[in-house]
């Protein structure tokens, strides 16, 4: 009797996209200003790292970004919608409350033989939630080429009376094609949740009855995120290296979500990685939550520093309090 080949899964395209309208600190300190705001582009670099970031326009949702990355993450697997049977749309920010945005993305795309398709909601995790669950199924046989995506129009959830927050976030989406491969590609996943922290980051806002109650604008204790962010971060990733029997030093790059610099930084020492090995976009993108990672991994790939065969770290941490890592050989 044969033994079947063990499958596995690879990401064989890299995608991403974002909003025309790009808003330097100066434009956004001018914008706050306007309404009596206070701020400045040393203090938003000194404790952020960020210098721009991307914003939708009134016509644009995250479906419009999803599908853009997707496009082209397709073209760089060299793979049309027909070979697709399998999206999974990460997001916080929904272009509906139903249905998901996943099955938009899907009609937009004109992937309409009935493949499955849903949205996975842990905030900045997200990417990294969704990647775990589409290679669980792509390793089970349920899918052979998997359109996995982070997308995210945070702008339309931030409050812009409180300049600690609204300086943060821009919108965006990153997309990978992930397929069934015959050699191990995705190496080891670790999620994590912990609902005892889901005051210190949220949108505090419910519908009911037709209609938005409470508050629906981003709050956030930036000081109890940061303290818990560079622990857990250190943990899934040494977790997801053990599960591999892998060492911090057969990392070749470190792509973590685009929260904070300082956040990235710390993770990295923690790591005893150089920055130079770490992904950076937040200073050009802002915080893209759930696309983060997406997005800083096709800027590397696409400007070269990424290779095949290269391994990589993805982590991330978020809402809820959610977090997780992906440890692969791209």
């Amino acid at each position: 009797m044969t033994t079947p080949t063990p499958r596995h899964s690879r990401i064989s395209g890299t995608g991403s996209a974002l909003p025309p309208q790009r808003l330097s600190n100066a434009d956004l300190v001018a914008r706050l200003a306007a309404d009596g705001i206070e701020s400045s582009d040393d203090w938003i670099v000194e404790r952020t790292g960020i210098r721009a970031r991307h914003f939708v326009d009134d016509t644009q949702n995250a479906s419009d970004l999803a599908v853009e990355a997707a496009r082209r993450a397709l073209e760089a697997a060299q793979l049309t919608g027909a070979d697709i049977d399998l999206i999974i749309v990460a997001t916080s920010t929904p272009d509906m409350v139903f249905p998901s945005t996943a099955t938009i993305v899907q009609r937009k795309l004109g992937i309409l033989h009935g493949c499955p398709a849903f949205d996975v909601q842990a905030v900045c995790s997200g990417f990294v939630y969704a990647l775990t669950v589409a290679d669980a199924m792509v390793r089970a046989g349920s899918a052979r080429h998997a359109l996995v995506i982070g997308a995210e129009v945070f702008s339309r959830i931030l409050d812009f009376k409180d300049r600690t927050t609204c300086v943060l976030f821009g919108d965006g989406a990153g997309a990978v094609v992930l397929s069934a491969s015959d050699t191990p590609g995705i190496l080891a996943t670790d999620l994590h949740a912990d609902g005892r922290h889901l005051d210190i980051l949220c949108v505090p806002g419910t519908v009911s009855g037709g209609r938005i109650s409470g508050v629906p604008l981003l709050r956030m204790d930036g000081q109890a995120v940061f303290k818990l962010a560079v622990g857990v971060l250190e943990k899934t990733a040494r977790t997801s290296l053990e599960k591999a029997g892998r060492t911090e030093a057969d990392i070749d790059w470190l792509i973590p979500h685009q929260a904070n610099i300082r956040i990235m930084q710390g993770t990295a020492r923690k790591l005893k990685l150089p920055l130079e090995k770490v992904i950076v976009t937040v200073d050009q993108h802002g915080n893209t939550s759930a696309a983060s990672i997406p997005l800083a991994l096709d800027a590397g790939v696409r400007d070269g520093r990424i290779r095949r065969g290269e391994t990589l770290l993805l982590e991330g941490v978020g809402g809820g309090f959610t977090w997780g890592s992906v440890l692969l050989d791209f």
